[in-house]
Parts: structure tokens; C-alpha cells; sequence
């Protein structure tokens, strides 16, 4: 069976090694540091190795590990002086004889702007955060490589993900939940499932090209708390203006609702052949209450 070699062992890696690593002979991946990886190298699962990676040089147990990987899965972000994982493995990477196929996870904050209108792949990506600049720029940095290599890379454009432990309704249990109205405000959503199985066709089928990974609704930002109050039987919180939050908040968090978009997803179907679990928030979180209630998992 072929082996997996994960940049960065964050939530979704996470979720897509714990449900598909049976694909797999054996996976590989990294954290950021060497107690973490410590850590998790104790948790008894003796198909995975876990290494420390920086960001800043390549240690001979990632080059190893590189240089015997069939797939490899990036979530690693690009930082302040770009492609952090080409620019310290990329020489490996495009050595590695068993190499047949690339995944590298962005974001559809690429598109920028587009004044609420639908979005798809072909569609001009003018990015004003600063960090969706660098994903855009890293999603060239793949796509050549790709191109140099030989091999295909699939770029997968992930909303704003959801799932367990990370979802409206552990915030409402939380009390962080804030219901911000903004006339016009949407935003794409996608259940970490939904994102691993399209990691998985993407690696089946060695796709090459750019995928957006969302759900089939975008809806504004206040709804799915609503939903998630009904589901648990409490009442929502009371919607806030957002001419009166924007005074409270962070400017990483204002720059998402600088933005509206709709995000097309019908490549994900078609090419990579998802049949999505989640096509809307309100399938997701029901999901997530019903196993939370059956489970009796305090955390959703």
C-alpha cells in the first residue's frame, strides 16, 4: 500500500489521517515542535510517526520520510517570507522517487471581494488580507512545482471549516457566541468530513488543477447560530449590529467581513466526484448534536 507524509498535523490533517489512514501502509507528519510530537508518538498508533518541523530546515527524519512517501498533504501556511515547506523540503520533494501525487489546502479568502457575487475556479483572485495574499502566492509556489516535477498537485480551497470540538454550538455551551448582522454578509461553510473526503479523491484520483471545497449555502454569518440554539434549546443570542461589533473587533476578524462571496463547488462534484455528507450547516450541525447527545460529549 503507498504512504502518506503530512505537513502539518493541524485539525484537518488530523480528521483525514484519523479517518482514511487505513489507505495507507504507513502515514508521517509533522508539528511544531518536539514535545508535541513526543506526545503524540505515546498515543499507541504504531502506523504513524509524528516529527518536530520548524519551518526554518529539515531534519534527516523528514528527508527520510519524504524520500519514501507515495502522497503527500500540506497544510502547513505560508508566512511573511513565503512557501515555507518548498523553501525548506522543496529540493527533497522534487527528488522523491515515490512521489505520485500532491495535496496542498488554501482558502477561498483568495477570491478577495467580489461584492456577494458567485465565485469559481476560473474566477479572478484579488485577495486584500495580507495572509490571503501569501496563500495565493503559495498556490503558485505548488503549481509550480508541479509543473517543474512533473507531477500533479491539487490546490483545495477550503470556507470556513466546522466540525467537532470547533462549531456553533460548542460556542453557544461556551457563551462566545455573537450573532453579527451585516446587511449582505455571507459566508461558505464545510464539516471537516466533507474536507476529508476530498482530500481522499483528490489523492485516489491524482488530481492536478484548483478545487473550491465548500458547502452547497452560503449564508450570512448570524444563521447557523441560530440553528444551533434551536437544536439545543436555548434562546440565541440577540443579534448585534454590525456597525456596533466592528468597534470590539479584532482586525484579523474584520477583515473576514470586509468580503463577500458565493463560492461555487460544482468541480469538487464533477472532477473529484464528492458527494458532500454537509451540503448545508444545518445538516452538519444536527450531525454533530445527535452524536454529542448520544455520546453524551460535553465537547459537540
Amino acid at each position: 500500500m503507498p504512504t502518506l507524509f503530512c505537513f502539518g498535523l493541524g485539525y484537518t490533517a488530523t480528521h483525514y489521517v484519523a479517518t482514511f489512514h487505513s489507505r495507507f501502509d504507513r502515514v508521517s507528519g509533522t508539528v511544531r515542535n518536539g514535545t508535541r510530537a513526543a506526545e503524540m508518538n505515546q498515543g499507541g498508533k504504531t502506523w504513524r510517526t509524528v516529527l518536530a518541523f520548524d519551518g526554518i530546515s529539515m531534519s534527516p527524519a523528514i528527508g527520510a520520510a519524504i524520500a519514501d512517501s507515495d502522497h503527500v498533504l500540506v497544510s502547513v501556511p505560508p508566512d511573511a517570507s513565503g512557501e515555507v515547506v518548498l523553501a525548506t523540503c522543496g529540493t527533497a520533494l522534487s527528488q522523491a522517487p515515490r512521489l505520485r501525487s500532491v495535496v496542498y489546502l488554501s482558502t477561498i479568502g483568495v477570491y478577495g471581494n467580489h461584492d456577494g457575487a458567485w465565485v469559481d475556479e476560473e474566477s479572478e483572485c484579488s485577495p486584500g488580507a495580507q495572509r490571503s495574499l501569501q496563500r495565493r502566492a503559495a498556490e503558485q509556489s505548488w503549481q509550480d512545482f508541479g509543473t517543474r516535477a512533473g507531477g500533479p498537485v491539487a490546490i483545495l480551497r477550503l470556507a470556513g471549516i466546522y466540525g467537532p470540538g470547533q462549531n456553533a454550538l460548542v460556542s453557544l455551551k461556551h457563551g462566545t457566541a455573537r450573532r453579527i448582522s451585516k446587511p449582505g454578509q455571507v459566508f461558505n461553510r464545510v464539516h471537516v468530513t466533507d474536507i476529508a473526503s476530498a482530500i481522499d479523491a483528490a489523492f485516489e484520483r491524482r488530481a492536478d488543477g484548483i478545487f473550491n471545497v465548500t458547502d452547497d449555502e452560503p449564508s450570512p454569518p448570524e444563521d447557523p447560530i441560530a440553528f444551533a440554539a434551536e437544536l439545543l434549546g436555548v434562546e440565541a443570542p440577540p443579534i448585534i449590529p454590525f456597525s456596533e461589533a466592528e468597534t470590539s473587533m479584532s482586525p484579523f476578524a474584520l477583515s473576514f467581513y470586509a468580503e463577500v462571496k458565493r463560492a461555487k463547488n460544482e468541480k469538487l462534484k464533477s472532477i473529484l466526484g464528492v458527494t458532500l455528507e454537509f451540503p448545508t450547516y444545518r445538516e452538519g450541525l444536527t450531525a454533530l448534536h445527535r452524536d454529542c447527545e448520544s455520546r453524551k460529549n460535553p465537547t459537540v
